[in-house]
């Protein structure tokens, strides 16, 4: 059996397990040399020095120190960071890049639930689910037999914000519903969205004709607040806003505004800040929908990062590009 690259783990320890449970470690440990009882969340302790001077490959996750200078110059054989989350923003920095070091990242993987969640929440909100419930808590009874107008997905207008990973995701679950689905990216020509399977708008246009809207576009210079007062005003009363992208992308005054005078509603998972002061509206006022950053991976749903990771642990043993490798001149269009 040829000698397996010696591998680190560099994360926050307690989440080495929950990403690689005992069938997707047995099964990392086939591709590289690595101890599962080692883990770095800094580079200084000496047992982290040590291992980290013959380390090829680092398995980085949520909590990963930094990897500046100091700590790639303690890891003069490193050739490969494979990331078991989504964003590598946060860790990596122009020297990764430089030295010519490969990143792959399992951000495919974490838009699968993001995607679900919203597909769920736009088939709720389509059927008022939540002001439902909450005038049965009230009332305690309710019209058996009786059609509620307004309400329905068949031919809901659907409008995605942002082709993104998960975007597209979205765009292909919606696919075998009833809806009409239109996008809004201006980074998409008409011929992509063409392959996308949907029509192409501006976003004043899409706010405008949109029951339902979307947000899945990072959080860059260009989209901080990229919905404010004057778009929120364009969407139609009734409408709803859905965001499991990034808080900063929604101006959070404007939307209680909206949100108070009933005029529309939201459904969001990421705020600004986040998390909401106690005392936020949003908390209490009965058409926003608010939960706790929960729409990425959660519960067994982290270890499909982690398998994303062996199988990319796996190409590099027999010289296989990675599949997930990461684009760093794209980094500033993406989440």
């Amino acid at each position: 059996m040829p000698e397996r690259p010696q591998a680190l783990f560099a994360m926050t320890a307690h989440n080495v397990p929950r990403v690689f449970p005992p069938d997707l470690l047995a099964g990392l440990r086939e591709h590289v040399d690595i101890d599962p009882a080692l883990v770095a969340d800094g580079f200084t302790d000496p047992r982290v020095l040590e291992t980290l001077a013959r380390t090829e490959i680092l398995i980085t996750g949520w909590g990963c120190p930094l990897l500046d200078a100091a700590a790639l110059d303690a890891a003069p054989r490193l050739r490969a960071v494979l990331h078991a989350a989504g964003s590598v923003k946060g860790f990596t920095t122009p020297e990764v890049w430089k030295r010519g070091i490969a990143v792959s990242s399992a951000a495919a993987a974490n838009a699968v639930p993001v995607a679900e969640y919203t597909l769920a929440m736009i088939l709720l909100a389509g059927k008022d689910v939540f002001a439902s419930r909450d005038l049965l808590r009230t009332r305690r009874a309710f019209p058996y037999g009786d059609i509620l107008p307004g309400i329905g997905n068949y031919g809901r207008r659907v409008g995605v914000v942002g082709a993104s990973r998960i975007g597209r995701r979205v765009i292909e679950l919606l696919r075998p519903h009833d809806l009409r689905v239109r996008l809004a990216d201006p980074c998409v020509d008409e011929a992509g969205a063409a392959r996308l399977g949907v029509p192409l708008l501006a976003l004043d246009d899409l706010l405008r004709g949109s029951d339902i809207v979307t947000l899945h576009a990072p959080d860059t210079p260009e989209t901080r607040r990229l919905i404010g007062a004057r778009e929120l005003a364009l969407m139609p009363s009734g409408a709803v806003l859905i965001n499991t992208a990034r808080g900063a992308l929604v101006d959070h005054d404007a939307l209680v505004a909206e949100v108070r005078t009933g005029r529309l509603r939201a459904v969001l998972d990421v705020t600004d800040p986040e998390p909401l002061p106690a005392d936020s509206p949003l908390f209490d006022l009965p058409n926003a929908f608010v939960t706790p950053h929960l729409a990425g991976s959660q519960g067994n749903e982290v270890a499909r990062l982690g398998r994303t990771v062996v199988e990319e642990a796996a190409r590099l043993a027999v010289g296989d590009p990675l599949a997930h490798a990461v684009d760093h001149t794209a980094l500033a269009r993406t989440a």
